[in-house]
């Protein structure tokens, strides 16, 4: 069995998964395996994919879901990944020709048994770091990271694939497509820490059409989602201002799902009760930002 599974979550990116592919290829360890999710794509992912499985080159397997979005495509890979561990590289992106080495290295070297895998860097093709350096700590939860420690930018996260499952099933709801994917973080938290990298494991790339944009309609369109990971925050919060945040942001989620009722299901009633008007606020203003932009859009001002 190969040590380490890449999952890769596709949508119409043949062009830009040729590059991951080759970067996989020329991976200094071959101890991996690769899952494409294919998540309903009209171009030609799948021939291209085929193509490649019939090279042999490295270990590839190939799922086709109809188009659910990325935490569906992650729940089915989930299903066949059987490695230790496991880590999320998205089409648009892919790894320096060592990375699966250096993941595999630091990880048998400083493993312990509250770990619950490693948060290592991501970086732009110039080599500049996505956001900020990781705190010169050995370990951290990742709340203390995004909460105490107030570190920005995309990271690299690699999961212990057991300690991962223990906390599933995902919140999932079939009419929404952009999932809050962080909800499993912080329940993770509670009983294991990350191993925190320097190394970089993955060049990323962002796509103008890509999850990182289009942030204010992804809020407005998966309420019900982004409700669950609220309220995990207002359970779990590692302070009195992380509560308060994502109580408020948890009204505004509320509104958009059209669930009246605050108090039902929340957590934290008090700090519900604190947060309506600056909910409702920020409400109004994600409506805002969200009919903004798509008459940038139609004006041709945004792509």
């Amino acid at each position: 069995m190969k040590a380490i599974t890449v999952f890769t979550p596709t949508f119409n990116r043949a062009k830009t998964l040729v590059r991951l592919y080759e970067s996989l290829c020329g991976q200094s360890s071959s101890d991996f395996k690769w899952i494409i999710v294919d998540d309903g794509s009209s171009d030609n992912t799948r021939a291209q994919v085929e193509m490649w499985i019939e090279e042999n080159k490295i270990d590839i397997q190939y799922y086709y879901q109809k188009n659910k979005g990325k935490l569906a495509a992650q729940i089915l890979a989930l299903d066949y990944i059987d490695t230790e561990l496991f880590t999320c590289i998205d089409s648009d992106d892919y790894m320096p020709h060592d990375a699966v080495e250096k993941i595999l290295k630091f990880w048998k070297t400083n493993k312990k048994n509250n770990s619950a895998g490693i948060i290592g860097l991501d970086a732009y093709q110039d080599g500049s770091v996505a956001g900020e350096y990781l705190p010169d700590i050995k370990e951290s939860t990742y709340s203390e990271l995004v909460d105490y420690y107030k570190i920005k930018g995309d990271k690299k996260y690699i999961f212990d694939t057991e300690v991962y499952k223990k906390y599933l099933p995902y919140p999932y709801f079939e009419n929404e497509i952009f999932h809050e994917v962080s909800w499993i973080f912080t329940l993770i938290d509670q009983d294991y820490k990350f191993l925190l990298s320097d190394e970089v494991y993955c060049i990323i790339e962002y796509q103008q059409d890509g999850l990182s944009n289009g942030l204010y309609k992804r809020y407005k369109n998966s309420p019900n989602s982004f409700m669950e990971y609220r309220k995990v925050k207002m359970k779990y919060g590692i302070n009195k201002k992380v509560i308060l945040k994502n109580s408020i942001h948890y009204i505004s989620s509320s509104l958009f799902a059209k669930k009246w009722n605050f108090f039902k299901g929340s957590p934290n009633k008090l700090y519900t009760f604190i947060a309506i008007p600056f909910g409702i606020a920020l409400n109004v203003y994600i409506n805002y930002k969200v009919k903004q932009n798509t008459n940038r859009i139609k004006q041709g001002k945004l792509n």
